[in-house]
């Protein structure tokens, strides 16, 4: 997902690229409107060659995470104007296409030549399709991502350290494959000291107002096997959202929360989480492979320094989906150059370059490319993440889905409120109340 999500590795920001026009000229202009982080700036870089080939003046409204989905939601809910291309959240799509806030690109894409199997079958599914899986598509797959993990390396290679663990645990120190096996290496490192300094043992998402938690919180249920529904498409939600395995994924979660993470950690995103890894307090990090290209270049934690891994499993594989699908505004003035941006976009050369800039294409000539798994320290582990991730409730109510979520689980994990069945009843309450207004129940 990224609900509302993310985070912001650059403050709000709005740029303008004009190409030299033969005098005279007149150039169409247009908005693309986004989250402000990095992979924003290399769409800024890629743009340019749009720009050059059209003459179309691109400018980019970047909002920070923490104020993406208000900022954005907003302008759509009031037929606004700001924005011809949207980057979007998976979880805006149900609202957007019924309330025709976006274009529907069927025609468009079989104009052009289109061709959805060309993008990876899950980012179709999460970034472009609405209702879920049939084939109409409201975007095209922009930038893939999921939650995963990053680790101090040279900490757990340490030789000293290293032996500690291994007679401790009886096993090697590597990065972990199970939420045992975090919440055993989380603990082992909590309070520890290294080159002098007292260390934790993971950075985790506790974030309460937009959707940090949430985005936490489901890396853990998912691996533990957790289902919104026991009938998909139903909102049978008794036995699925409170399941044991989903009462076990969060007593687990709270669990590392409670023992592992800095002091004064109860309400940590995606900013917060960088910096506590970059300052070299924590030994392991949550976060978005969207920062990892950046975090590998780190003049302090990056490099040798570190290592990267999927998100633990545990009854089975699985991750929280992040990214995001790129979409024409139904009200923009400019429909032709909004259409000929995402004609452009979807180009296997256009997305090569993409990928090569730092963002991170979601089209099978980048990710079926033989060299793709070695071409960065995680791209292997995205491959893997991308094969069983999944996503939030994309239901047009969604943000009033999300905010219980954020409630019931911050209330339990950070506030210590009740149990983990108590909290999971209360959440299905929550959500029936959702889908009985929106008589769905």
């Amino acid at each position: 997902m990224h609900v509302g999500l993310k985070t912001a590795a650059a403050t709000a920001s709005f740029m303008m690229l004009a190409a030299a026009m033969p005098a005279g000229a007149q150039a169409d202009e247009l908005t693309l409107c986004w989250a402000a982080w990095d992979p924003a700036n290399a769409l800024v870089e890629l743009s340019k060659d749009f720009t050059a080939q059209t003459g179309t003046t691109m400018s980019f409204e970047f909002v920070p995470w923490p104020n993406f989905a208000d900022r954005i939601l907003n302008e759509l809910n009031s037929g606004g104007k700001l924005c011809d291309l949207l980057i979007g959240d998976s979880q805006w799509l149900g609202g957007s296409a019924e309330n025709g806030y976006y274009v529907k690109l069927n025609d468009f894409f079989d104009k052009e030549g289109i061709s959805m199997d060309d993008f990876a079958p899950a980012t179709v599914y999460a970034y472009s399709t609405w209702p879920k899986g049939t084939p109409n598509y409201w975007a095209l797959p922009a930038m893939g991502d999921a939650n995963a993990w990053v680790y101090r390396k040279d900490w757990f290679e340490n030789p000293e350290v290293a032996a500690e663990f291994k007679a401790k645990a009886g096993r090697d120190l590597t990065p972990p494959k199970t939420w045992d096996e975090l919440q055993e290496v989380a603990a082992f490192f909590q309070g520890r000291e290294i080159d002098g300094k007292t260390v934790y043992g993971a950075a985790i998402f506790t974030e309460r107002g937009s959707e940090g938690i949430t985005m936490g919180i489901t890396s853990a249920l998912y691996p533990y096997g957790f289902k919104y529904e026991m009938t998909p498409g139903k909102y049978d939600m008794e036995g699925a959202v409170n399941s044991p395995e989903a009462v076990a994924a969060l007593e687990k979660y709270k669990a590392v929360y409670k023992c592992c993470t800095p002091p004064g950690y109860s309400d940590s995103y995606m900013d917060q989480g960088l910096d506590a890894f970059k300052s070299g307090q924590v030994a392991m990090m949550m976060n978005w492979f969207a920062f990892w290209p950046g975090m590998y270049k780190d003049e302090n934690v990056g490099g040798d320094k570190i290592g990267f891994f999927v998100n633990p499993g545990q009854n089975v594989e699985g991750s929280t989906l992040g990214g995001q699908g790129i979409s024409v505004v139904a009200n923009t003035d400019n429909m032709e150059g909004a259409l000929n941006y995402i004609k452009w976009f979807a180009q296997a050369d256009v997305q090569k370059k993409w990928y090569s800039l730092g963002g991170s294409s979601c089209h099978v000539a980048v990710l079926n490319d033989p060299s793709y798994p070695t071409s960065s320290p995680f791209a292997a582990d995205f491959l893997a993440a991308m094969n069983n991730v999944k996503d939030f409730w994309q239901e047009p109510s969604y943000a009033s889905l999300l905010q219980a979520m954020q409630k019931r689980m911050h209330d339990y994990v950070v506030a210590d409120q009740g149990t983990a069945k108590e909290a999971l009843d209360l959440l299905i309450e929550d959500w029936t109340e959702v889908f009985e207004d929106d008589g769905k129940l």
